[in-house]
């Protein structure tokens, strides 16, 4: 049984652009209708095949930008010299249709049934926010209460992926952004790239025993990483998750 159900998330199958949208300048989430989706777990991801008319095909992995119960979504950064990110952030359109198969991936994962008294902290750089999103919306439409902590590390008030939504979370949320290149006039928060000194600002304190996930480019995570273990965080409750350095967070 575990076998055939392994085999339906590694199977190709052909799913159907339901909406997009633009979440910044170079960013776009993308609502996808699969008939015969399995279900996800927040933070898994799934691949998506493109394949040219004569034949040559390219694949990339995204991250679920959707909680689980909802339509899988993805949110996708055009990188310039992409061979996937170009056409599903440019050519895309609502109708047209795409090769995926998933979910994937058992380790960056977060339920929200697992001790509901332990605090999450989330710190994600630039697009590291998409699975991470998929968690604060998982926390929402369960009812849970647990309390979560984001840290959000960015080059621009501009280039914050689902700021309304982000700007706008409920009770035992908090979200604190920290802008490296650009701040806005009168701009009091933080503006310098995450290291030790701010992560123990601004980090639970390892006394309260957290789980820790963080995402974003492979530097970034490293030191986000690192600074929480020495800090108190057993490796342990340090979740990461990392993609190919794309500038500075």
């Amino acid at each position: 049984m575990a076998g055939t159900a392994l085999r339906r998330r590694l199977t190709w199958q052909v799913a159907t652009v339901a909406a997009v949208a633009e979440e910044t300048a170079s960013v776009r989430t993308i609502a996808l209708d699969l008939p015969d989706w399995p279900g996800h777990l927040a933070g898994q991801h799934l691949d998506v095949r493109l394949t040219a008319e004569d034949g040559y095909s390219a694949e990339r992995s995204y991250s679920v930008a959707s909680a689980p119960g909802e339509a899988p979504a993805i949110t996708v950064e055009r990188l310039d010299d992409g061979e996937v990110s170009p056409y599903l952030t440019e050519e895309l359109r609502r109708g047209d249709e795409i090769e995926v198969r998933g979910p994937i991936g058992g380790y960056f994962v977060w339920d929200s049934s697992d001790n509901a008294n332990q605090p999450l902290l989330l710190v994600a750089g630039g697009s590291g926010i998409v699975p991470l999103r998929s968690i604060l919306r998982h926390r929402d439409r369960s009812g849970s209460s647990r309390p979560m902590l984001l840290l959000y590390s960015a080059r621009s008030l501009a280039d914050v992926i689902y700021r309304a939504e982000l700007d706008d979370q409920g009770d035992g949320v908090t979200v604190i952004y920290t802008l490296t290149r650009e701040q806005p006039p009168g701009w009091t928060g933080h503006s310098r790239r995450v290291d030790d000194a701010l992560l123990a600002e601004v980090a639970w304190p390892a006394r309260r025993q957290p789980l820790a996930f963080a995402c974003g480019p492979t530097p970034f995570v490293e030191t986000v990483a690192a600074g929480l273990v020495r800090l108190g965080y057993p490796p342990a409750a340090v979740k990461t998750e990392r993609f190919g350095a794309t500038g500075g967070h």
